[in-house]
């Protein structure tokens, strides 16, 4: 049908009056069409978009589709315009056959968001099929000696339309001798008869044609004719007479091959042959009969020969025809109706349409999954169906429509617990026993980023030697993330920040995938020993997440300077600094144990590369010196007093050497001058300061030791206070400053004397400030067992030997 538009065509008014005008049940949810049986291509059914609420425009955006079970592509849909119209030939006799009611089922699915809606367009009925007799002619065959009002049946016509369109009417042609009798049943229709109104005379009118003709209620109307040829027969005038004219049987249709139906039983007034009588099914009954039943024609008895099935067809009406041995033979009919019980011998069927996977793990509480659609061919209570779900799922099933059913989120999803879920759906029905059929359905959760980077530990502490190589890997970081694909794709960076002057980036590196730090430059402990930075490590998601990790870098030291010599106390004088030659002027009167000078040296490096020892070289003759100077001060002393015999002029040589591996040394060249005590030699300045401040030494040694003693006790007390405080404040810090606070005090002790070292680490900030002042207190004392530790750094020792060899005790504290 085509609606009258916009250059449009109008129907012609007999199919506008056909149609009727579709009705939206809002309760239902259901849209109701109608549209006549043999409606030309392209007739107009509904605007189906229209009635739905949905936009012509979005017809296509959300793909709009039209689905019908049974019915092919006979109705379709315009997305232009949103018309549904005729695409096929409907004929309702090949869809619904002979039932009243006959409808086609569509299923109109849209997505985003996914919506079901459910059209039932309903075919009417046109009369375009004419009666029909089974056969062109019927024979009867009539006794002459039948009396008047005698009923003979005859066989009627068939219409495959419904209603008033199947509505037949009879007509006989005229006839002195017959009339039609019609008689109505609700089950069988109308059963036809001649009825005698003039006694026969075979041998006035042995045979009389007559012509049936069947007119239906259509308009316009249509009708059939079959020829009625009567032929009067003699003498054998009784036919047989059956104890009911209709016969009901009720059978399962699970019953055996074989079982008896129904026995029939029928007499003959006659006597003789003529009242034998023969059974048999009407002539020309349906194929679908004899393939189910036959009758044994002595005895009378129906029986199942074929399989029933209800749900091929529910009932069988029999026509049974009974004749004598008489010449000629008589005959009488009845009726066998067979109805066919339902057995619930069908499980359930499923259908899973419209999947919408994988399903996101965000996704809200009443997504749709999937359609689901159940039917079961059983009857009553065998084909009401019933669905449940596996337990322990988060899904759950909505009755959307009869027999149709969404399967929805019902709690929330978590990808990284559960990343798919196996769904069983179990359609049962209420037969008993009951049968039932399961479909499953495999839901995949898709992947949100919802989780950061995680590293094993918020902290990493790494040792690296100065002098590395320049993009040398000194470690790793890896984090994990517990989302999938990109959402896990972790990449990784510096936390860039300013080192000093220099920026992080300078001195470090890190490959953005697998995580490896590499040092940029050779690092140098003298310049830095602590390198803190944090490496981020961010995921590849929309929008990406991230955490930090904090690398703390100690850059242990490696025995990379000499001992560098420093000049005398005072600067000036005839002594030269840094490793030059230095003169000494003494007096041949000293007695052994005189201090003469003292040879200074420091070590840049840190530990034992910088705790400095010194030796005296001997003469080049293998003469024994008067000379020896102090292990660990460096104070050159005399070890006899000098005579007549020593050379007036001594060159000493000062090996400073320290502990590293391998180790490093400085010379110093020590120029003595020996003079007369009755000599009056012109003395510097600075030589004869020197003698005093030599024997000033001298004699202050004691009170030195005295004054050491008298310090050790009261810097062992201070520094358990001190250690004490700085626990605290170092956890207070810690808090507050998080990874800038200063380490644990490390133990150094060295070998040879014994002497030790208690040094709190110190550390070049990192900060975005100066750290707080360190605390460094360094003791020595001999007797105690040598250990290292490489990663800590002392101050070089400074002792002083008295003329007896006693070791003094120089204690440093730096605040």
């Amino acid at each position: 049908m085509v609606f009258p538009g916009s250059g449009g065509l109008r129907a012609p008014p007999l199919l506008l009056s056909l149609l009727l005008p579709a009705i939206w049940e809002a309760g239902s949810g259901q849209l109701h069409y109608s549209v006549p049986e043999e409606a030309k291509h392209g007739t107009f059914v509904g605007r189906i978009a229209q009635d739905l609420g949905l936009e012509l425009t979005e017809l296509v955006p959300r793909l709009f589709r039209v689905a019908s079970k049974g019915g092919g592509d006979l109705l379709e849909v315009n997305l232009q315009n949103g018309i549904l119209f005729v695409n096929g030939r409907i004929d309702r006799e090949e869809l619904c056959g002979r039932s009243a009611e006959c409808s086609l089922h569509l299923e109109v699915i849209v997505d985003r968001p996914l919506q079901v809606f459910h059209v039932e367009v309903k075919i009417k009925d046109i009369n375009d099929n004419p009666p029909v007799f089974r056969n062109r002619e019927q024979r009867l065959f009539i006794s002459e000696s039948r009396q008047l009002d005698s009923r003979f049946p005859i066989e009627g016509a068939v219409d495959a339309d419904i209603g008033a369109n199947a509505l037949l009417t009879y007509t006989l042609s005229p006839s002195d001798f017959f009339s039609l009798d019609i008689r109505a049943n609700d089950e069988l229709g109308k059963s036809l008869s001649l009825e005698l109104r003039k006694s026969l005379d075979r041998e006035e009118t042995p045979e009389l044609h007559l012509l049936l003709t069947a007119t239906d209620g259509g308009k316009p109307e249509l009708e059939g004719r079959v020829q009625l040829l009567i032929t009067v027969l003699d003498v054998n005038d009784n036919a047989p007479v059956f104890d009911q004219d209709l016969y009901r049987v009720h059978l399962l249709e699970t019953i055996a091959n074989g079982t008896l139906v129904t026995r029939l039983n029928a007499s003959d007034a006659d006597e003789g042959v003529n009242s034998e009588v023969i059974f048999s099914f009407g002539g020309g009954a349906p194929p679908d009969i004899q393939e189910k039943f036959k009758i044994d024609s002595t005895s009378g008895e129906i029986r199942v020969i074929g399989n029933l099935d209800y749900e091929e067809k529910k009932s069988y009406e029999i026509q049974v025809k009974a004749v004598d041995k008489g010449s000629p033979p008589m005959s009488n009919h009845c009726k066998v109706l067979v109805k066919v019980l339902d057995v619930n011998d069908n499980a359930p069927e499923l259908a899973i349409t419209s999947l919408s996977l994988p399903i996101r793990e965000d996704a809200p509480l009443g997504t749709v999954i999937a359609l689901i659609m159940v039917s079961d061919l059983d009857s009553g209570v065998n084909g009401q169906v019933t669905c449940s779900l596996t337990p322990n799922a988060p899904f759950k099933l909505v009755s959307t429509f009869k027999n149709y059913y969404s399967l929805v989120l019902d709690s929330a999803l978590d990808r990284e617990t559960t990343s798919e879920y196996k769904v069983v759906v179990t359609a049962r029905d209420g037969g008993s026993p009951p049968l039932w059929a399961t479909a499953s359905v495999s839901v995949e959760v898709a992947d949100v980023n919802d989780n950061a980077p995680v590293f094993a530990q918020a902290e990493y502490t790494v040792f690296v030697k100065e002098n590395n190589a320049p993009g040398s890997h000194i470690f790793t970081v890896w984090a994990r993330d517990a989302d999938a694909q990109e959402n896990a794709r972790v990449s990784y960076s510096l936390v860039e920040r300013r080192v000093g002057e220099r920026a992080l980036s300078s001195y470090v590196s890190v490959h953005a995938e697998s995580g490896k730090v590499y040092a940029l430059q050779p690092l140098d402990h003298e310049e830095l020993e602590l390198l803190q930075f944090q490496v981020s490590a961010r995921d590849a998601g929309v929008p990406a997440l991230g955490s930090n990790v904090t690398l703390q870098v100690f850059v242990l030291d490696e025995n990379d300077n000499a001992p560098a010599l420093l000049g005398p106390p005072g600067g000036g004088g005839g002594g030269g600094g840094g490793g030059g030659a230095r003169s000494e002027v003494l007096w041949r009167s000293v007695g052994a144990g005189h201090v003469v000078t003292k040879v200074r040296a420091v070590d840049a490096d840190s530990g034992y590369n910088a705790w400095l020892s010194y030796e005296l070289q001997p003469a080049a003759a293998g003469a024994r010196s008067p000379f020896r100077v102090g292990l660990y001060t460096g104070e050159i002393s005399t070890t006899r007093a000098l005579d007549e015999a020593d050379a007036a002029r001594q060159r000493l040589l000062v090996l400073v050497k320290d502990h590293g591996e391998p180790a490093l040394t400085a010379t110093a060249t020590v120029l003595v001058s020996l003079v007369d005590s009755g000599q009056s030699p012109k003395l510097s300045l600075r030589a004869s300061e020197g003698a005093v401040a030599s024997e000033a030494t001298l004699v202050d040694v004691n009170v030195y030791l005295i004054i050491a003693i008298c310090a050790v006790c009261s810097l062992l007390v201070l520094t358990l206070v001190l250690y004490v405080a700085l626990r605290c404040s170092g956890a207070a810090v810690g808090r507050s400053e998080g990874a800038c606070a200063p380490g644990k005090p490390v133990l150094v002790c060295s070998s040879a004397v014994g002497s030790w070292s208690y040094s709190q680490q110190r550390r070049q900030r990192m900060c975005s400030g100066e750290g707080p002042p360190k605390t460094d207190l360094m003791a020595f004392s001999p007797g105690l067992p040598p250990s290292v530790n490489l990663s800590e750094r002392s101050e070089p020792p400074d002792m002083n030997s008295d003329p007896s060899g006693n070791v003094s005790l120089t204690f440093k504290l730096w605040l």
